[in-house]
């Protein structure tokens, strides 16, 4: 067994002891390449900085990285850092300024805190939407208007999208404002919708405006003005007793830390993966986000009718948010006690792998979501803590899973995320075992703790199982605590609890549920339907009990299973 350390203050000229440690990873991938046998490389405390993303391929398998003293209490804290500490400040007007250079980053954080980007709630006066953007009566004065992104929370009840302003031209009283293209264009392209006699088209009013110097009124937030190519100044408004002397303030650089490809029987044990971001959404084509981890880059859009009279438009395809730590066609790798924060997308992203095991994590302060299986088998997820999720793009699922087969996800926790906890597309074989849900749909609608939809299978015996879970405080004026939907075949939804959900369930959906068993489950509520049940959904033994207290009794051993185990 080889043993190699890297440590913040080491040098790559060392051997790579635990007296005399390398500086980099990159250093300690090297010597473990070269070593014959088994090999784990030690990270000490501290900050370990990123130039680029660390790579990892089938050369090295087998290798474990893992925190110093990992499985002992002497275990130390190794953060594996994407992002760039911004010091050099001066002060104006009680503002914070520091020239950055050609750094863009959408995200910073100051001692650890994730500061907001500065921003005000929707456009000032009367306005008017135009084929290119809007027109308003009020004169805006915006330092850097190409800077500024619009935000509009609930185009769909289930969406937020994000467009950029290309130009701002104000005179006479009124401003015109020229939306980045081809943002706005798809927009109109994609959201297009009728309910209730009434048909919306396009993006609408934003909701939120971000990103200029003129928002920086609150404590604790931030500007980047990038109005100067490569002589990009950031601001920031101090909170009370914040020093720039005393105050570490870090930029997200990177969008990838780690990048594993081929890799087999490879482990990553106790690590912190901090600090990276997303720029996509700042360019012109913005996030057009559509549901889940999804959003729009053209290619044309397809109508889904709902009901008689009502109708939503949807894309042909969609591109998945990406995650800032990424294991692609990878076999038997465990991620193991590790912690994702401070990120700009999602924190874990899985594709095509197969036996991969997380288990024991903690993903917290994310941009998107937390762990995004795709096209893998065998995964399983596990004893992992969820929350604070979905940050900056509401739609984000704390846990999803969609092209997998004999995936597993149990004793999860997730709380406080603004849609979905756990959403699971077309698969087969998928369970969603003893998970405990609670403060989801925060932001947005129209989801549930525990999502699911499409075909699962082509049978009870390879379809998917849903039980054991216990979900809670499903938080928006419209939501199903437990969703079957659009389509779901093949699934059964046994001995769960929800508690104080808008809905609990809904048995009739459109596209039709086919082969959907719902038995035993324990509710506050009855499900939408469950008086005529339709032909595709068997409902059997459940129990409706509004009594909290009595709920609580009848439930106490579903309970005491559900969330993570402690160990």
């Amino acid at each position: 067994m080889f043993h190699f350390h890297v440590a913040p203050s080491g040098d790559d000229s060392w051997p790579g002891s635990l007296e005399r440690p390398f500086a980099t990873l990159e250093r300690a991938r090297t010597a473990a390449r070269s070593a014959v046998g088994d090999v784990v490389v030690h990270l000490r405390a501290g900050t370990h900085a990123l130039a680029e993303p660390f790579e990892l391929t089938a050369a090295d398998s087998g290798v474990v990285y893992q925190a110093y003293g990992y499985g002992t209490p002497e275990r130390e804290e190794a953060i594996v850092s994407g992002g760039r500490r911004i010091t050099g400040w001066r002060e104006r007007d009680g503002v914070w300024l520091a020239d950055v250079g050609d750094l863009d980053t959408r995200q910073l954080y100051v001692d650890g805190r994730r500061a907001a980007r500065a921003g005000i709630d929707g456009l000032p006066g009367a306005v008017s939407v135009t084929d290119t953007g809007y027109v308003t009566d009020s004169v805006l004065e915006w330092a850097s208007p190409g800077d500024v992104e619009f935000v509009y929370r609930g185009v769909y009840p289930w969406t937020e999208a994000r467009c950029g302003v290309a130009a701002l031209a104000a005179g006479d009283g009124s401003t015109a404002i020229t939306m980045c293209r081809p943002a706005f264009e798809w927009g109109l392209e994609l959201y297009n919708s009728t309910w209730a006699g009434q048909t919306s088209r396009g993006l609408g009013l934003p909701t939120r405006i971000e990103n200029d110097a003129a928002f920086l009124r609150e404590p604790g937030t931030f500007v980047l003005d990038r109005s100067r190519p490569g002589r990009h100044v950031l601001m920031y408004l101090p909170r009370p007793g914040e020093d720039p002397a005393g105050t570490r303030v870090v930029a997200p650089v990177l969008e990838t830390l780690l990048r594993v490809v081929g890799a087999r029987d490879a482990s990553f044990m106790g690590l912190t993966f901090a600090d990276a971001t997303w720029l996509r959404p700042s360019r012109p084509e913005g996030f057009l986000h559509y549901h889940g981890a999804g959003y729009y880059e053209g290619g044309g859009v397809e109508t889904a009718l709902i009901e008689e009279g009502a109708s939503v438009t949807y894309p042909a395809a969609s591109v998945t948010i990406p995650a800032c730590v990424t294991f692609g066609d990878t076999a038997g790798v465990a991620v193991e006690g590790c912690r994702f924060t401070r990120l700009g997308a999602g924190g874990l992203g899985v594709h095509g792998s197969d036996g991969l095991v997380v288990r024991g994590c903690d993903f917290d302060t994310l941009s998107a979501g937390a762990i995004e299986v795709s096209g893998s088998q065998a995964t399983s997820i596990e004893d992992n803590r969820v929350r604070h999720i979905g940050l900056e793009y509401s739609g984000s699922p704390g846990i999803a899973v969609a092209g997998a087969k004999g995936c597993v996800v149990a004793h999860n926790e997730i709380t406080h995320v603004p849609h979905c906890g756990i959403v699971v597309g077309p698969g087969e074989g998928v369970r969603v075992l003893r998970n405990l849900t609670a403060d989801t749909m925060e932001v947005l609608a129209d989801g549930g703790g525990v999502y699911l939809s499409g075909p699962q299978g082509d049978s009870y015996e390879t379809g998917a199982v849903v039980e054991g879970n216990v979900i809670e405080d499903t938080r928006t004026p419209y939501n199903f605590g437990l969703y079957t939907d659009y389509g779901a075949s093949w699934v059964t939804v046994e001995g769960n609890v929800v508690v104080r959900a808008h809905n609990t369930a809904v048995l009739t959906v459109a596209p039709p549920l086919e082969n959907v068993v719902y038995r035993g489950n324990f509710w506050d509520a009855d499900p939408l339907g469950h008086e005529s049940p339709p032909r595709g959904v068997t409902y059997e033994g459940n129990v409706t009990c509004e009594d909290e207290r009595a709920l609580n009794d009848a439930t106490a051993a579903i309970r005491s299973r559900a969330g993570v185990r402690r160990s």
